[in-house]
């Protein structure tokens, strides 16, 4: 049966075993796939393709695995693993998209992406995006040392945490207008994103015309897998 694959969210971490474990139990059903998309947020962190990844070698063999196996795998970036590139690429055979992809599914043109930028009502997250992506930043940053970027890394987790308990859940949703703005910008009826932690279909309609935005959750508690066929569209919980 031909079908399609989306996770997102997996916040793959040495600390959540068990998640890695269902991660790489996931990946080895995937062999019928016609292809496997991870739209962000695949790890806790990631400071660069020299982390030293402790814990993640079986999550990485296994994309590995499954992208040798003639499936194909797709990542784009989230806001915890921005810094993947062309050697991780290298590694697990996966291609790394542009943060707002069109694809082909089964005939329907469907954005996918992260779902960061969409929650523009946070303010401060999108500044600290804009200067967290910009290649000026980043490029002394990737040379600083690996301890270096651990640290710097750690602190970002423990304050974005802090920060997420002060913001209201309004804030920290997407932006509606901005959802139908990037819809209407890649004339599309369908996006996939992933970010908000809030798996579920919506539905509306704009100027006559009808649009779906479907949401992937995360795997901190459970898996949760998008799967496309040529017929259907099923929103999945995964046991860990």
């Amino acid at each position: 049966m031909s079908q399609t694959l989306f996770v997102s969210d997996l916040h793959l971490d040495q600390k959540r075993p068990h998640i890695i474990a269902a991660f790489c139990r996931f990946l080895n059903e995937c062999s019928s796939a016609d292809a496997l998309y991870i739209l962000g947020d695949l790890f806790e962190y990631w400071i660069g393709d020299d982390d030293p990844a402790i814990g993640l070698e079986p999550a990485i063999r296994a994309i590995r695995k499954l992208s040798d196996s003639g499936v194909p795998v797709y990542f784009i970036h989230g806001n915890r693993d921005f810094l993947i590139g062309k050697q991780f690429a290298k590694r697990t055979q996966a291609k790394i998209l542009k943060d707002e992809t069109v694809i082909d599914l089964y005939g329907t043109p469907t954005l996918v992406m992260h779902g960061d930028t969409l929650c523009t009502d946070d303010i401060a997250y999108q500044k600290y995006r804009a200067k967290a992506r910009n290649p000026f930043i980043q490029k002394p940053l990737l040379m600083l040392s690996v301890k270096r970027r651990l640290k710097i890394a750690e602190g970002l987790r423990n304050k974005s945490k802090s920060a997420t308990h002060e913001k209201t859940e309004e804030i920290m949703d997407v932006n509606q207008k901005a959802v139908e703005q990037v819809m209407s910008k890649h004339n599309i009826n369908l996006l996939i994103h992933g970010h908000t932690h809030r798996p579920a279909e919506h539905e509306f309609n704009l100027n006559g015309n009808s649009y779906k935005r479907i949401v992937l959750g995360d795997w901190y508690e459970h898996g949760s897998v998008l799967r496309c066929t040529p017929d259907s569209i099923t929103l999945e919980t995964i046991n860990t």
